[in-house]
């Protein structure tokens, strides 16, 4: 069964202050933001299996990878990336949904690193352990060793920090995207995983890339923290 691949990138991006999608943000390497992802990804997967959930200007998104899929969330505006992932998972066809938002720039070896993982369609946020800012998602862990609370508000016992990659098998993707409904507009997707957690029992592994590089792209520092790692 295929690995359906898809990147979050309908959002305005405001905080960056920039008058394109931010994942077309360009990096002192010369590649966007997205073109870099995409390379990445399509050196490990088929790239008729990526899909761009657009929204905010998505004709400049369009115009400059016409070569994958994309899906349109037309309520972007009102909506945070619990819809656009929800809508991907409804539209795309079977198998498991690797998913990353579209302002995360990355090391090679993350891929690498979770390929196994994937290819045993077993659950997954990758993490970074080395890093607990309050601004962050941030998570903790079961009895079991299993993914317990995901967001943003996580304030005692936090182990680390979600980096905006990860993955759900092709069994858990419905349940998914059953609490993605009913998740508020405004909610993160994180908040879908929370409830499939609590009310279905679904077993998200932790997986610590801490190792490796992984630098979202919210404000004009952590765009020069990128460039100044991949230049």
């Amino acid at each position: 069964m295929s690995t359906n691949i898809v990147i979050l990138a309908a959002g305005v991006g405001s905080r960056l202050g920039k008058p394109h999608p931010k994942p077309l943000t360009p990096l002192t390497s010369g590649q966007t933001i997205l073109h870099r992802a995409l390379s990445q990804l399509t050196s490990r997967f088929n790239r008729h299996s990526i899909h761009l959930v657009v929204g905010f200007k998505k004709e400049m998104i369009m115009e400059e990878v016409p070569d994958v899929g994309f899906i349109y969330n037309q309520a972007y505006g009102d909506t945070n990336t619990c819809k656009s992932l929800l809508k991907a998972l409804t539209i795309l066809g079977p198998g498991g949904v690797l998913w990353m938002n579209g302002d995360v720039v990355f090391d090679d070896m993350v891929l690498d690193q979770l390929l196994p993982h994937i290819a045993m369609d077993r659950s997954f946020v990758a993490v970074n352990t080395s890093s607990v800012a309050e601004e962050e998602v941030k998570y903790t862990l079961d009895s079991e060793g299993f993914i317990n609370q995901l967001s943003k508000t996580v304030s005692e016992g936090a182990l680390g920090e979600a980096v905006g990659i990860n993955y759900i098998s092709s069994t858990d993707r419905t349940l998914l995207a059953k609490r993605l409904e009913e998740c508020e507009d405004q909610d993160y997707f994180e908040r879908g995983i929370e409830l499939a957690i609590e009310r279905d029992g679904v077993q998200m592994e932790a997986v610590d890339i801490s190792q490796h590089q992984v630098i979202e792209v919210d404000f004009a520092e952590d765009l020069d923290e990128a460039n100044k790692f991949f230049t």
